[in-house]
C-alpha cells in the first residue's frame, strides 16, 4: 500500500470510527489548510481595518500588545491543535464541545460560532467598499461614494457571491484562493514594510515605545479619556484592536473532512497561520509607525493607512490597494468556506432547521452547496442593516445607541465577542473532559502540558472577552472606539438568548444524539 493510500485510509477509519461516512472531497494539503486558516486571520484586512483605532487608543506602544496577544491566543490553538487531532471532523468548535461535553454543549458552541462567522463575511466583504472605490475613482474616474447604500448593496454583494461560486466548486478552489490569499498577504505586509523604508522612514525605532500623549484627552487624538493611565487604561482598549484580529486560525479544523491526513496537518496548519500572522503584522505595524509623518499621529489617524501610503508613488500605492482588495476577498471567501461547514455539520447531525436541504452535498463537486448558499443569503441580509445608521444618539432603555454607528457594526461588533466565547466555551470543554478523565489519543498531543495549557487558555479568554464586552461610557476608549458602550454585550446576549429559547423548544441536541447512536 502505498504512503498516499495509507493515509487516506487511516483518515477513513477515523471519521468511521466517529460515526461518519466520507461526503466530501479530501483534496486539501497542509498548505492549503494552513492558506485558509491564513487567509481568514488575514493581517492586511486586520490592519487596514483596525489600525487606526489602535494608534488612537495606545499610541505607538499598542504595538507591543501585539506579541501578548498571540502568545497568549497560542495556548488556544494548542488546545484546538489537540481537539482537531482527536476530531478531525467539519465544524470543528461544535464537534470538539460536542464530543467533549455533549449534543446540548455542542450545539450552543456552533449556534454561537456558526453567526459570529456569518456576522465576519458580512464585515469583511463590506469593509471592502472604501477600497474598491478609492480604486475605481482613481483609475476609471468615477465617482462612487463609499457611504451610498446602492454602491455598498453592489459591491458588497458582488464579493459575497462571488465567494459563493468559488467556494461551491469545490474545496481544491478555495484552497486555491486561499493560497493566493497567503502570497497578496505576504506581498502586502513585507513589501509595505519595504517600500515604506526604501522611501525613508520619518521616526526612528524609539517612537515604537511612546505614547505621543494619547493616555490624556486633550492630546487623544479622539479626545477619548484614559485619566493619564497607560498600562492600566490606553493598553486595555489598544490591546482589543489586536484581539479583533489573531482568530481564524481555528477554521483549519473547520475543513478536516476535505485535508489529507488531517490529524497530524491540521495541528500545524493551526499553529502557522497563527505565528506567521503575527509575524506578518507586526511588520506591517512597525512599518506604518516608522513611516509617521513628524508632524504627530494626528493626520494619520484622520487621514488612516492610505495617508501613509500616500507618500509612496502613485503607481505603487496603486498596486498595494489592488494587494488590499485580494486579501478582504480571499478572507471573506476563506470565512465563508468556514462558515459553510459549520452549518453542514449541524445540518448532518440534523440540529438545525430544514437539515435535510441544508446537510446536502453536490454529486459533482462534493461540496456543501446549500450551506454555502446560505453562507450568501444570510451575511448579504446582515448588510441591510447599513440602512439603520441614527444621526443623533438614541435612548434606549437604560444606554444610548451612539450615532453615525450603523446596526451592522453592532452586529459585526458581535463577530468578535461570539468567537472569543465559543472559544472559550470550547476550551472549557476540553478543561471538563479532562477533569473527567478524557486521555486525548490523536496524533497530536500536549502530554503534561495538557491541563496547565488548557488553564492558561480560559483564563486569557475569559478576561478578554470581559475586555471586549464590558459596557463602558461612550466618552470612553473602549466605548467609543470598540464595543459602543452597551450595545456588544447586548446584542451578545440577544443571539444566545434566541439560541437558548429555540434550543429549549427545539432541542435539537436529542436529535444530534439519535444521530450519534445510530451512526455508532
Amino acid at each position: 500500500m502505498s504512503a498516499d493510500n495509507s493515509v487516506e485510509s487511516r483518515d477513513e477509519e477515523r471519521l468511521a470510527a466517529l460515526g461518519y461516512r466520507p461526503q466530501l472531497n479530501r483534496v486539501l494539503s497542509l498548505f492549503d489548510n494552513f492558506s485558509v486558516a491564513f487567509s481568514y486571520l488575514s493581517p492586511m484586512v486586520g490592519i487596514y481595518s483596525l489600525y487606526v483605532l489602535g494608534l488612537a487608543a495606545g499610541g505607538p506602544r499598542y504595538i507591543w500588545t501585539m506579541p501578548v496577544v498571540v502568545g497568549f491566543m497560542m495556548l488556544v490553538a494548542l488546545v484546538f491543535g489537540e481537539l482537531a487531532s482527536e476530531y478531525p471532523l467539519s465544524g470543528a468548535l461544535y464537534q470538539y464541545g460536542k464530543y467533549n461535553v455533549g449534543p446540548r454543549y455542542g450545539w450552543f458552541v456552533g449556534w454561537i460560532y456558526g453567526f459570529a462567522l456569518l456576522a465576519t463575511v458580512a464585515s469583511v466583504d463590506s469593509g471592502v467598499v472604501g477600497y474598491v472605490t478609492d480604486l475605481f475613482n482613481t483609475w476609471f474616474k468615477t465617482n462612487l461614494n463609499p457611504g451610498d447604500h446602492l454602491t455598498i448593496f453592489v459591491i458588497t454583494g458582488a464579493f459575497i457571491v462571488l465567494s459563493g461560486i468559488l467556494n461551491s466548486v469545490g474545496a481544491k478552489i478555495m484552497g486555491r484562493v486561499a493560497r493566493l490569499g497567503v502570497y497578496v498577504e505576504t506581498i502586502g505586509t513585507f513589501g509595505v514594510f519595504l517600500a515604506l523604508a526604501i522611501h525613508g522612514f520619518h521616526q526612528g525605532f524609539g517612537f515604537l515605545f511612546s505614547s505621543q500623549g494619547v493616555e490624556y484627552a486633550k492630546t487623544n487624538p479622539y479626545g477619548v479619556n484614559f485619566a493619564g493611565h497607560w498600562l492600566t487604561g490606553a493598553a486595555l482598549v489598544a490591546v482589543l484592536a489586536n484581539v479583533y484580529i489573531f482568530y481564524g486560525f481555528e477554521s483549519a479544523g473547520d475543513i478536516s473532512e476535505e485535508t489529507k491526513d488531517a490529524q497530524n496537518q491540521v495541528p500545524k496548519a493551526m499553529r502557522n497561520a497563527l505565528l506567521y500572522g503575527g509575524i506578518a503584522s507586526f511588520v506591517l505595524v512597525m512599518g506604518l509607525l516608522l513611516a509617521t509623518p513628524k508632524s504627530g499621529i494626528g493626520g494619520v489617524v484622520t487621514g488612516g493607512v492610505p495617508s501613509i501610503m500616500a507618500a509612496l508613488p502613485s503607481w505603487l500605492g496603486d498596486f498595494f490597494l489592488v494587494l488590499v482588495i485580494i486579501a478582504f476577498f480571499s478572507c471573506g471567501t476563506a470565512v465563508q468556506g468556514a462558515g459553510a461547514r459549520v452549518a453542514f455539520a449541524l445540518a448532518r447531525d440534523g440540529a438545525v432547521p430544514k437539515s435535510n436541504v441544508l446537510g446536502k452535498v453536490s454529486e459533482r463537486h462534493k461540496t456543501p452547496v446549500n450551506a454555502i448558499i446560505s453562507g450568501v443569503i444570510i451575511p448579504f441580509l446582515f448588510v441591510l442593516l447599513v440602512l439603520v445608521n441614527p444621526s443623533h444618539n438614541v435612548h434606549i432603555l437604560w444606554f444610548e445607541y451612539p450615532a453615525h454607528i450603523n446596526a451592522l457594526y453592532a452586529l459585526v461588533s458581535f463577530a468578535v465577542s461570539g468567537i472569543y466565547l465559543s472559544f472559550l466555551l470550547t476550551v472549557l470543554g476540553a478543561l471538563i473532559a479532562r477533569r473527567r478523565g478524557w486521555q486525548p489519543s490523536g496524533s497530536f498531543t500536549l502530554g503534561k502540558w495538557g491541563m496547565p495549557v488548557t488553564i492558561g487558555a480560559v483564563v486569557y479568554l475569559g478576561l478578554m472577552l470581559l475586555n471586549v464586552v464590558w459596557p463602558s461610557s461612550l466618552s470612553s476608549g473602549r466605548g467609543a472606539l470598540f464595543n459602543y458602550g452597551w450595545v456588544t454585550l447586548l446584542v451578545m446576549l440577544i443571539i444566545v438568548g434566541v439560541g437558548a429559547i429555540y434550543e429549549g423548544f427545539a432541542r435539537p441536541d436529542r436529535v444530534v444524539s439519535e444521530h450519534r447512536i445510530e451512526k455508532n
